[in-house]
């Protein structure tokens, strides 16, 4: 393989790891000013605007039966996670939050053999377990809120991730005659109307340009987290889909809690050693849970092109 073949999908995964890690700080930020209500429906609106100029393009290949199967991928994977995400970190630490992401790749396999009958190997098994192990650590460790104690709002990142999971597993099923890029931009661009209307109607979103001293760096953030983990991202993660293998692809799952976790380490957030325990046992869950029997280990060969409908 070429020096490009390689470095190029090495690049993607960088970036992309980098972009989704960094989700949770600028969620943290954008906190600081706005209430998790607004910083939602922001977000949101935000990336429903960003992607429009790419649906509208994409709107020809749909047909009658592809909008309401579209408006629920959007609903679960955009819509709720915002706000779920959201009202978590307004107890949990960015980093710990980062950590508790990484579940879906699991929660997707769980939801494909409950709604799907799809069957688990037992290294599947094994790395489920290993990895709700890893979960149960993770939201108990530590003292109070700040460290990711067990409270309710652990639960609200466990729900985002169940989300995901029954989104990643609708796509596959339910649309597989549609682009990954044409599922999630028209998704994404129908539930902004509502997100927008509820910004306006339902939030302080205004006000808080006029109390909140920092609201328009706040705003900066939101605005720049929706750009980047919507609509840069879904483009280079298709980009890499198509250069390298679905195992090398989902193995960004292993980096972004990494790079949460420096964020909130670099931001003044601590962790105990129970939280990396708990992280290890997640990521090494999801590799068992998701890992081939292949000499060459993480293949950038030819893939077997799939759909994404997971927006971190």
């Amino acid at each position: 393989m070429n020096t490009k073949g390689t470095w190029v999908p090495l690049s993607l995964l960088i970036i992309l790891s980098l972009i989704w890690g960094t989700s949770f700080i600028l969620i943290k930020q954008g906190l600081k000013a706005f209430d998790p209500e607004a910083l939602g429906a922001l977000r949101v609106s935000a990336a429903s605007i960003f992607l429009f100029p790419l649906a509208v393009t994409r709107l020809r290949q749909l047909n009658s039966d592809h909008y309401a199967k579209l408006l629920l991928s959007g609903l679960l994977s955009v819509f709720l996670p915002a706000f779920l995400f959201a009202f978590a970190q307004t107890r949990i630490a960015s980093s710990v939050t980062g950590i508790a992401n990484s579940l879906t790749p699991l929660l997707t396999l769980i939801v494909g053999a409950v709604l799907f009958h799809q069957r688990f190997q037992k290294s599947s098994v094994i790395g489920i377990l290993i990895g709700l192990t890893g979960t149960v650590i993770l939201i108990t460790a530590g003292r109070g809120h700040a460290t990711g104690g067990l409270s309710a709002y652990a639960l609200l990142i466990i729900i985002a991730c169940i989300f995901y999971a029954i989104n990643l597993n609708l796509v596959k099923y339910k649309i597989p005659d549609l682009q990954s890029l044409t599922i999630t931009s028209v998704s994404i661009v129908l539930v902004g109307p509502p997100a927008l209307i509820y910004l306006f109607a339902g939030t302080h979103f205004l006000e808080t340009f006029e109390v909140k001293s920092g609201a328009w760096t706040a705003f900066g953030y939101i605005v720049f987290l929706a750009f980047m983990s919507t609509a840069v991202a879904i483009v280079l993660l298709n980009k890499l889909v198509k250069i390298s293998s679905p195992l090398f692809t989902s193995s960004v799952n292993y980096f972004i809690p990494v790079v949460a976790v420096i964020w909130g380490v670099l931001d003044g957030e601590r962790l105990y050693v129970s939280h990396y325990v708990g992280m290890a046992a997640i990521i090494g869950g999801v590799y068992l849970a998701n890992a081939r029997k292949s000499k060459g280990g993480l293949s950038l060969g030819k893939p077997d092109v799939g759909q994404h409908g997971k927006v971190v």
